[in-house]
């Protein structure tokens, strides 16, 4: 459906000529995609195969019969058809239009638009889902209103992740902690996909809310995956994909109960003692430091085993990682050392 979507969005030819349609008082049939499934249905009108232009779909659609489209839209291939779906299909609607939209949106997987005469609304149906295009105005509403929700998460994202790196520098780390962090990411996550559902059904309108979309995403998806990385455990078994497939499934019930995000993500004891403590390897704050390549950070941790082993070792001990001449002992210690300085500030206030 959201690919239908970005298909109509303003700025693009299909979004004009049906536009053209609705400022004439017209209706319209549209079937985009014209495979053997479609074909097979299609009774009547005529071959076209012409290069797809606004204004030839909207003289076309001063015809009853339905329009069929390219895949891409790129073509006209048909019109005047009579589509003859599956009559066994259910369907919610009423109208003749609409209902055999829906039949065919649901036996085939096309989208297929309609342009209301009576109502003037463009209805955009693909499999079982039916949209009406929302005007520009609402959406941007919407879509500005998704986008302060979504920054106070990410500045309450921010606290906690600070608060993390500080309590990893102290060594007191829990469950609770760790999860808490991940619960938040999953929040931010979703409403920014809410957003960008937004911005495909803007189309050229969506520049300004991308560019914010972009600014407060940034970093969350890699920060996530650093923490998985510090906290799984090691192995084969259960991968950070896995872990970041079971949180994006996981109910908006579920994903406020802190015990059963643990659960689900396989993060400290069987169980789900959220006050239990925990280890991270050091992943996630080396990364933080400057032109340290992700090589040499894993033969760190593979090295010491720990973020407190790392904290403790010498310059001359870091000196003997492979690979790690090329940032150098000294800059990674004292990367390490502003890191936890920094942290450790922040949390204080």
């Amino acid at each position: 459906m959201i690919e239908a979507l970005g298909s109509i969005a303003p700025g693009r030819p299909l979004r004009e000529g049906l536009d053209r349609i609705l400022q004439a008082n017209m209706g319209a049939l549209i079937v985009v995609g014209d495979g053997p499934e479609v074909l097979s249905i299609c009774s009547g009108g005529f071959l076209l195969d012409a290069e797809f232009s606004p204004p030839r779909l909207s003289e076309l659609a001063k015809m009853d019969g339905a329009i069929i489209l390219a895949a891409d839209s790129s073509r006209i291939a048909r019109a005047n058809v009579h589509l003859v779906p599956n009559p066994a299909v259910a369907t919610s609607e009423t109208g003749t239009r609409h209902r055999t939209a829906e039949r065919v949106a649901r036996s085939l997987d096309v989208p297929v638009i309609t342009v209301s005469e009576d109502r003037s609304v463009i209805s955009v149906y693909r499999g079982e889902q039916q949209r009406p295009l929302v005007p520009v105005e609402r959406l941007l509403a919407r879509a500005n209103q998704a986008l302060e929700t979504l920054e106070g998460y990410r500045d309450r994202l921010d606290v906690v992740t600070n608060a993390l790196s500080a309590l990893e520098v102290e060594d007191m780390v829990t469950v609770r902690d760790v999860v808490t962090v991940l619960q938040r990411t999953e929040t931010v996550r979703r409403i920014a996909e809410e957003v960008d559902g937004y911005s495909i059904e803007l189309g050229t309108d969506s520049r300004l809310v991308r560019l914010q979309l972009e600014e407060m995403l940034a970093g969350v998806e890699e920060e996530r995956r650093q923490i998985l990385r510090d906290y799984l455990p090691q192995g084969p078994v259960w991968e950070v994909g896995d872990a970041l497939a079971a949180l994006s499934q996981l109910t908006t019930e579920r994903l406020l109960d802190l015990s059963k995000v643990a659960s689900v993500l396989r993060i400290g004891p069987h169980g789900g003692d959220l006050e239990s403590a925990l280890r991270p390897y050091g992943y996630r704050l080396l990364s933080k430091i400057p032109r340290l390549p992700d090589h040499v950070v894993r033969n760190i941790v593979d090295r010491y085993g720990g973020l407190q082993q790392v904290l403790r070792a010498s310059v001359d001990d870091l000196d003997t990682v492979e690979g790690i001449e090329v940032a150098g002992a000294h800059f990674v210690k004292e990367g390490l050392a502003r890191l936890a300085e920094t942290s450790i500030l922040d949390r204080l206030g």
